[in-house]
């Protein structure tokens, strides 16, 4: 890419926190202009903005609620309306509503898995229809190590994660012939708000099921979805990366 040619932009969804926020940072500061996304805080989503305005590239807010499916495909044409482009999709905006699977209510499976995966895959045949005129793109959906391994009390968000793999795989087939690339990033135990609260125990009992001995940081995933994101990445499609420190070898 040339100085004198449009910068790439960069869709994050749920990316005015945690994950979201670190690949969102990563991606701005390796040139490409971000839309950050999200659905309920927009006060952390401009501060996002802010952050990654300082680094020189341009960054735009997009509210949207993803637990209507139907408004993630709203979010991609208004992001393509508002940027010009979209190049690199991350579908990583998600929820959790754990149980064990007989106390599952119906409204709290539906509520995940429209989320988790209904609302990623209208953004990916959104983001795919403008992909394909441009015959190059990048989708990146943040799966779970959960979606390989199981967990118990997560029947929902496993099945979920599960089913964004199995998305990433059926899209890679079908559109690489179009230069689009499908990959599913499956992190481990991430470093967050929710682990932070752990009680000693509980924590080092996940530490000790990993073999590196620590659990990962925010930015151990935005540096896989970077490479994902980059033209070094053009020959790899359909493929699921774990970012988990060796807790499920795959």
């Amino acid at each position: 890419m040339t100085d004198s040619s449009p910068r790439r932009v960069a869709l994050v969804t749920g990316s005015s926190r945690g994950l979201g926020r670190a690949m969102a940072l990563r991606l701005a500061h390796d040139g490409f202009d971000v839309a950050v996304h999200y659905g309920r805080n927009q006060t952390e989503a401009e501060r996002v903005a802010a952050e990654i305005s300082a680094l020189g590239v341009r960054a735009e807010v997009f509210g949207a609620d993803l637990s209507t499916p139907a408004n993630a495909g709203r979010l991609v044409d208004d992001v393509i309306a508002r940027l010009g482009r979209l190049d690199v999709l991350v579908n990583n905006a998600g929820l959790t509503r754990d149980n064990l699977a007989i106390r599952i209510k119906d409204e709290d499976w539906d509520a995940v898995i429209a989320t988790n995966l209904s609302s990623a895959f209208i953004a990916c045949r959104a983001a795919i229809k403008h992909m394909m005129r441009a015959r190059a793109g990048r989708i990146i959906n943040i799966a779970s190590v959960v979606g390989l391994m199981g967990n118990p009390g997560q029947a929902n968000y496993v099945a979920s994660k599960a089913g964004l793999i199995g998305l990433s795989k059926a899209l890679a087939k079908e559109y690489g012939s179009r230069g689009i690339t499908v990959n599913a990033v499956a992190p481990g135990f991430i470093s967050s708000d929710m682990t932070d609260q752990l009680s000693p125990q509980v924590r080092q009992g996940y530490l000790d099921s990993i073999p590196l001995g620590r659990l990962g940081a925010p930015e151990d995933v935005a540096a896989l979805v970077a490479f994902l994101a980059s033209d070094a990445a053009g020959y790899i499609t359909g493929q699921v990366i774990g970012v988990d420190g060796g807790l499920y070898p795959h």
